[in-house]
């Protein structure tokens, strides 16, 4: 259900032919890269958060990790995933398929830096087996996110 749901999403962009499907699981990190057969840092992956009011996703690069400092200096309050059982109800998307679009109202969008170096990224597109690839400009647009945000580490050289 929730591929449909990025599908009609995509579908006032006209850009449903370019959503990707696969046989294997594109869940994880490394399962995507390996479907795709790109490096697993070009995976773009949403984590999704408590929020004060409303709930946070973060759009990252696939090598990295949450830093709490940052997250906290951010967003001043600590950051706390949201329950696995949670996650479909309040974002629209079930884990494993977690992406920023055609999610549910509310729901905050930021995007990382360490998704800068790249020229493409692979989002998944709401199920457990998809994906698209965007340049970041127009990740930026269709994830309709706030703003750009420096929360995670592991990245930089």
């Amino acid at each position: 259900m929730s591929l449909e749901r990025a599908q009609q999403y995509f579908e006032q962009f006209d850009l449903v032919e370019q959503i990707q499907t696969f046989d294997a699981s594109t869940a994880t990190v490394q399962e995507a890269a390996q479907a795709l057969g790109c490096e697993p840092e070009r995976i773009a992956k949403t984590l999704s958060f408590n929020g004060v009011e409303q709930p946070i996703l973060i759009v990252a690069a696939g090598d990295t990790k949450i830093d709490n400092a940052k997250f906290k200096a951010t967003f001043q309050l600590k950051p706390r995933m949201l329950k696995p059982e949670e996650v479909e109800e309040t974002i629209g998307h079930a884990i494993g398929g977690v992406c920023p679009f055609g999610i549910n109202e509310g729901v905050q969008v930021y995007l990382d830096e360490s998704l800068k170096r790249f020229t493409t990224v692979f989002p998944a597109c709401g199920s457990s087996n998809s994906a698209i690839e965007l340049t970041i400009p127009e990740l930026e647009r269709y994830a309709q996110s706030i703003e750009w945000v420096d929360v995670c580490k592991n990245w930089r050289t």
